[in-house]
């Protein structure tokens, strides 16, 4: 790709609207808790992409180094979520043809940093399309406080490779991640729950919910 395709402009624009997105992630804001001057960081994140994509050099870091210290914040689930959010906000901001290139870069990237982190397990597949995050293989049925499964509201994981989307329908509930602050999961956006993470459901009042189970990443919204 040459070196006119992609602008800093164009970088800077597209880190400020993705992080904004991650910060209000309920999975992925975690992963960043330990951020505490979030100016510095999209500089730094500015810095490398333009590394990346426009060969300024301007990045000196070490990505690796970098979320090993922040292991215990992370797990593998997070990254397919990164990149579904990276896909959304790329493909809003540039030409087909320059979002496809950082995607595919950025599926590398992440696919790398899974696979020495959690080992090569855990590399990034190729990203499906993002209109089939949308297409769920089962729904269960509407469920309200006295109907809700028993076992949703203890400590259980999903199956490796299966992903589920809590729809609030009416009220609100609470969604226990292990390790994780409590998310008040209401009607205002679904809760993406990942494969092989510890969690349960808390009924905390009246509510109508329904789960929608992908063997994918589904979109946030």
């Amino acid at each position: 790709m040459s070196s006119q395709a992609i602008t800093e402009t164009d970088i800077r624009t597209i880190v400020e609207r993705f992080y904004a997105e991650v910060r209000s992630d309920q999975v992925l804001n975690a992963g960043f808790a330990a951020v505490t001057d979030w100016d510095d960081h999209l500089e730094r994140m500015t810095a490398f992409w333009g590394s990346m994509m426009m060969s300024t050099g301007r990045y000196k870091g070490n990505p690796v180094a970098m979320h090993l210290i922040h292991l215990e914040r992370i797990h593998p689930g997070m990254f397919e979520r990164w990149l579904t959010l990276w896909r959304k906000v790329t493909s809003d901001a540039l030409s087909p043809e320059v979002a496809a290139e950082i995607q595919s870069r950025a599926i590398r990237i992440a696919s790398r940093l899974s696979s020495a982190l959690f080992g090569s397990d855990h590399a990034v597949p190729p990203a499906r399309p993002l209109e089939l995050a949308s297409r769920p293989y089962r729904s269960t049925p509407v469920f309200d406080e006295d109907t809700v499964p028993k076992p949703l509201l203890q400590f259980h994981r999903l199956r490796p490779q299966t992903w589920a989307k809590l729809t609030v329908l009416e009220g609100s509930l609470h969604y226990h991640l292990h390790s994780q602050p409590v998310i008040e999961a209401d009607t205002r956006s679904p809760v993406i729950i990942p494969p092989d993470v510890p969690h349960h459901l808390q009924i905390v009042g009246p509510v109508k919910l329904q789960l929608h189970f992908y063997d994918h990443q589904p979109a946030p919204h």
